[in-house]
C-alpha cells in the first residue's frame, strides 16, 4: 500500500474503485480508507458481519459506533456522513487524504471547510488494476464464457427461422425482433450467472450505428451485429464478444467488408506485445483497411468506414485502460486484458465488427475468446 492515507466514499456495486479493494459487494454508500499501511472498511451494521467475513484484509469498524460518538460529543446533533467520516479521520489522527477523482464534491469541501487536506489524484485511482493477475484472468474468462452462452443461444434461435415474406425471420410463427432476439440472449447469460445491459442486437442499416442497440424486425440476407457485455454477479467482471451473423446469404459488398474486419483484427492482434503503444495496435488496423480499399469519410454528415477505437481494457469495467485508439498514450504492458474490434459501417449497407479479448503477453498475445466466426448461418 503507498504512504497516502487513501479514501474512498461508495458503493461497491457501481464504484470499480470500491470493488477492487474490498473485494465484495455493498450496495449502498460506504467508506474504505487506509492508515499506516493498513486497510479499513466502515459499514453499517447491516453489513458489518458479512464484510468483515468477506474482506478479511481489511479491519471492520462499525459506522453506528460513530455515528454514538459524534451525538455525545455534540449534545445529541445526529451526525451526517461528513461528520461520521470526520470523527474517524480525528480518531486516526489522519489529516491528509488522497481521493478519486469521482469523489463526492460535497464531501470534499465539508473535508476542507474542517482543515483536511484533500488531494485528488490524477489517473487511475489504482493504476494496478489494469495488470490482470492470473486470478484475474480467469474471472474475465469466466464472465466471456457467459458472454458466449449467451451469443450461442442467439445464433441457435437464428438458425432456427424460416424465411418469411419480404425477407422477415420468423420464429415459432412470429417475426424475430432485436427485442425478442436480445431477450433471449440476456436470459440465458442470467441463467449462467451475469447480469446484462444494453446488449445490442442491430440488423441490417441500423448496424451501421456501432451503438445502436436495434429495434424491430429482423431479417434475412442482411448483416446482424450482435455485441454482448455482460457482468459476473459474482465476482463484477465483464467480457466482452461481438460477431456479425447473415441469416441466409449475404450480399458480395458484406462478404467482402467482413473479410475486410476479419484481417485488420489479425493484423491489430499480431501488434499486441508488451511494450507496444496503443496507438501503433489502432494503426496496424487502419492500414489493414485501406489496403483492402476501406478508407474512412464522412458523406452527407455521416462517417463511413472505420471510425472507432480498436480496442479498450476489460475487468471490473467494461472499458477501462489501455485505450487502443488512435490519440492512445498508453503502452501495452504483459497482463493487459482488452478488446480488439475494428469494424466497417456504411448508413445504405449496415455493419460488420468482430471483437475477441484479448491477454498481452510477453511473447503472443492470447485470445481468451473462443466462439467461432461464421458470417452466414
Amino acid at each position: 500500500m503507498p504512504k497516502e492515507n487513501l479514501l474512498i466514499v461508495a458503493d461497491s456495486e457501481r464504484n470499480a474503485d470500491m470493488l477492487y479493494a474490498v473485494g465484495t459487494f455493498v450496495p449502498d454508500p460506504f467508506i474504505w480508507f487506509t492508515c499506516k499501511n493498513r486497510q479499513f472498511v466502515v459499514v453499517s451494521d447491516l453489513e458489518f458481519d458479512r464484510v468483515r467475513r468477506e474482506a478479511k484484509h481489511c479491519q471492520a469498524l462499525s459506522y453506528t459506533r460513530y455515528e454514538r460518538r459524534h451525538e455525545r460529543e455534540n449534545n445529541g446533533d445526529f451526525p451526517g456522513l461528513s461528520d461520521v467520516l470526520q470523527t474517524i479521520l480525528r480518531e486516526r489522527r489522519i489529516r491528509k487524504v488522497t481521493v478519486a477523482e469521482s469523489f463526492p464534491l460535497g464531501l470534499a469541501k465539508a473535508l476542507r471547510r474542517h482543515k483536511f487536506k484533500v488531494r485528488l489524484r490524477d489517473g487511475s485511482f489504482f493504476p494496478e488494476r489494469a495488470i490482470k493477475s492470473a486470478d484475474e484472468v480467469k474471472k474475465i474468462s469466466a464472465a466471456l464464457l457467459m458472454a458466449e452462452v449467451g451469443l450461442s443461444e442467439g445464433i441457435h434461435a437464428l438458425r432456427r427461422t424460416r424465411i418469411g415474406k419480404a425477407r422477415r425471420l420468423m420464429l415459432n410463427q412470429a417475426p424475430l425482433t432485436a427485442e425478442r432476439l436480445r431477450a433471449i440472449i440476456d436470459t440465458a447469460i442470467l441463467q449462467a450467472g451475469g447480469n446484462t445491459t444494453h446488449t445490442i442486437v442491430a440488423g441490417g442499416r441500423q448496424s451501421s450505428d456501432p451503438h445502436q442497440r436495434g429495434h424491430g424486425e429482423l431479417h434475412a440476407d442482411e448483416p446482424i451485429v450482435i455485441d454482448i457485455f455482460p457482468r459476473s454477479q459474482r465476482t463484477g467482471y465483464y467480457g466482452d464478444v461481438t460477431r456479425t451473423v447473415v441469416r441466409g446469404r449475404a450480399t458480395e459488398f458484406t462478404r467482402a467488408m467482413y473479410a475486410a474486419v476479419a484481417k485488420a483484427q489479425a493484423a491489430a492482434m499480431a501488434q499486441l506485445r508488451d511494450g507496444t503503444r496503443g496507438a501503433d495496435v489502432h494503426g496496424a488496423a487502419e492500414a489493414s483497411f485501406v489496403e483492402c480499399g476501406y478508407k474512412t469519410i464522412r458523406r452527407n454528415g455521416r462517417m463511413e468506414g472505420f471510425f472507432h477505437g480498436t480496442g479498450h481494457g476489460v475487468g471490473l469495467e467494461v472499458h477501462e485502460p489501455p485505450r487502443i485508439n488512435r490519440r492512445s498514450h498508453d503502452t501495452l504492458r504483459a497482463g493487459h486484458v482488452v478488446t480488439v474490434e475494428p469494424g466497417l459501417y456504411y448508413p445504405d449497407v449496415g455493419g460488420v465488427r468482430l471483437e475477441d479479448v484479448v491477454l498481452v503477453t510477453r511473447k503472443a498475445p492470447r485470445n481468451l475468446t473462443r466462439f467461432e466466426k461464421q458470417l452466414e448461418i
